[in-house]
């Protein structure tokens, strides 16, 4: 397989990036600020469950860590699994929140265009939540 079209979503955050982690990687909060999980998580075991548009959804996280890395994989009901980074950064006082989209295989770019500002809608729900 070639390397897939790449798109890196971010945003800056005024706050410290341990506190934006801490809140972000956490899957309870999930909803609050990912729209594509607003319907929630259920712990089943290592990984999540969660209904969305596309039906279940089965979220396995990278495990939490002092680097920023909240990396999850989404398995599908039809046995994509899709890999998605997102790493919190430090950046002066505050944070960069970047989310690296894949322009998966047969995704037109109008899909993945509406992918990556789908993406940003969050980022942003997140900033808001992070700065108040």
């Amino acid at each position: 397989m070639s390397t897939m079209n790449a798109k890196i979503v971010h945003i800056s955050i005024d706050r410290d990036w341990r506190e934006v982690y801490n809140y972000a990687s956490r899957p309870e909060n999930m909803p609050f600020w990912a729209s594509g999980l607003a319907s929630g998580l259920t712990q089943d075991g290592n990984d999540w469950i969660a209904e969305g548009t596309l039906g279940t959804a089965r979220v396995r996280f990278s495990p939490r860590n002092d680097f920023g890395v909240i990396d999850h994989w989404v398995t599908l009901e039809s046995d994509l699994q899709v890999y998605n980074a997102l790493r919190i950064v430090p950046n002066g006082d505050g944070c960069e929140v970047m989310f690296t989209l894949l322009q998966l295989p047969d995704m037109e770019a109008e899909q993945f265009a509406a992918d990556a500002a789908h993406v940003m809608r969050d980022l942003k729900t997140l900033k808001e939540l992070m700065e108040r």
